[in-house]
C-alpha cells in the first residue's frame, strides 16, 4: 500500500509540476526558404515597408514580409549590414571585404554609388536623432559617419578595438568591443568619443539594443550571459543567463521584451523588467542551430533570425558545414 500511495503521490507532483509550466512567449510561424550559399551576419527590417534584409555571403538578401518572397538582392563584397533611411530613399549596405559602403535605392534597389570608409566595415547603424549613418569598422577599429543627405564621409572617430553592433539615444551612439569587453561611447554632436565602460563578466560582445524608456543597454556576450548596463552612468547593474553561441540583440519597445539570438544552441532569450525593477529571464524559445542574429519589428512585433541546415565540421575547420542552398529566414511571434 505504501508503495501504491507513493507512487499516486509522485504522479501527482509531476502533474502539478507540468500545469505550473509556463507556457512559451513565441513560437515559430513561418520559414522562408532563400537559398544560395556562404556565411550570414546582421538581420536588418524596414516595418514601413514590410522587408526583411539579410547580409549573406556576395549579396544582401531582400525579403517581403508579407509573402516571404524574396523579392531582389544587392551586390556586396563579404556583407554584413544594412542601414535603412526611409526618408531619402536609401539604403547603405557594408563589404567587409572592399572597405566600403554601398548606396542603394531603396525601390529599385539598385546600387547607386560606394563609399570608402574604414577597414573591415562591419556593424552600420541609422542614427535618427543625429540623422547620420555610423559605420563599426572592425579592422581600423574606428568609427565612419556618413551624411546621407550628401553620401558623404562627415567625421572619423578612432575608437579602438574590434567593434561590433551599435545602437543610439538622443546625443549618444554606443559600440560593443568584442577584444576588450567594453561599450564605447561617442557624442552624437560633437562625433568625439567620451569614453569606455567594461563589461565586467561580459566576454566578447557582440549584439547590442536599447530600452531609451528606462535607459538600459542590453548586450549580447560571448559566454552565455547577457550584460544589462546603464546607458547614463555606464554602470553593469545585471548579468543575466542565455544560450549559446549569441552574436545579435533586440528590444521591443511596445512589448518590452528584451531578446539574444542564440545560434549555439538555437535558441531565443527572452528577457523583461519585473515589477521591482529587475530583468529576468523569461524563456529561451526553440529556433533553430546557428540562427545567431536578429531583428525585431517594432510593429508586428515578430523576431527574424537567419540561419540554413548546418552539418559537421569539414575536416581541419571548426566550424559547421552549411549545406548548400539551404539559407532561410525564420520568423518568430509571441503567443497570443
Amino acid at each position: 500500500m505504501k508503495v501504491v500511495l507513493r507512487a499516486i503521490a509522485l504522479l501527482f507532483l509531476a502533474c502539478l509540476a507540468v500545469g505550473q509550466t509556463a507556457p512559451s512567449l513565441y513560437k515559430q510561424v513561418a520559414k522562408w526558404e532563400i537559398g544560395g550559399d556562404g556565411g550570414w551576419d546582421y538581420v536588418t527590417v524596414d516595418p514601413a515597408a514590410n522587408r526583411v534584409y539579410v547580409a549573406h555571403g556576395a549579396a544582401i538578401e531582400v525579403v517581403d514580409t508579407q509573402s516571404g518572397k524574396k523579392i531582389g538582392s544587392i551586390p556586396a563584397q563579404g556583407a554584413h549590414g544594412v542601414a535603412v533611411v526611409t526618408d531619402k530613399g536609401l539604403g547603405f549596405s557594408t563589404n567587409g571585404r572592399a572597405g566600403t559602403v554601398t548606396v542603394f535605392d531603396l525601390k529599385t534597389l539598385t546600387p547607386k554609388q560606394d563609399i570608402k570608409v574604414g577597414e573591415g566595415p562591419d556593424a552600420i547603424l541609422y542614427d535618427p536623432y543625429s540623422r547620420q549613418v555610423i559605420v563599426m569598422n572592425g579592422r581600423s577599429k574606428d568609427v565612419t559617419v556618413i551624411d546621407p543627405a550628401t553620401q558623404k564621409v562627415v567625421a572619423t572617430i578612432p575608437l579602438g578595438g574590434k567593434l561590433e553592433a551599435a545602437t543610439s539615444d538622443p546625443g549618444h551612439v554606443y559600440v560593443n568591443v568584442e577584444d576588450t569587453g567594453e561599450i564605447g561611447v561617442i557624442d552624437s554632436k560633437t562625433w568625439q568619443a567620451t569614453g569606455k565602460w567594461k563589461l565586467e563578466g561580459c566576454e566578447e560582445p557582440s549584439g547590442l539594443a536599447i530600452d531609451e524608456k528606462t535607459h538600459h543597454l542590453f548586450s549580447a556576450c560571448g559566454n552565455k550571459q547577457m550584460a544589462i548596463v546603464n546607458s547614463q552612468t555606464g554602470k553593469v547593474e545585471q548579468m543575466l543567463p542565455t544560450g549559446a553561441g549569441t552574436d545579435g540583440a533586440g528590444f521591443d519597445s511596445g512589448l518590452r521584451y528584451a531578446f539574444s539570438s542564440n545560434g549555439g544552441d538555437g535558441t531565443l532569450t527572452v528577457v523583461r523588467q519585473g515589477k521591482d525593477g529587475k530583468w529576468e529571464v523569461m524563456e529561451n524559445a526553440p529556433t533553430q542551430r546557428g540562427a545567431r542574429t536578429m531583428a525585431v519589428d517594432p510593429k508586428s512585433h515578430k523576431v527574424y533570425t537567419a540561419t540554413a541546415e548546418l552539418g559537421p565540421p569539414a575536416e581541419g575547420q571548426r566550424r559547421p558545414s552549411i549545406k548548400p542552398g539551404s539559407f532561410m529566414v525564420q520568423v518568430y511571434a509571441p503567443v497570443k
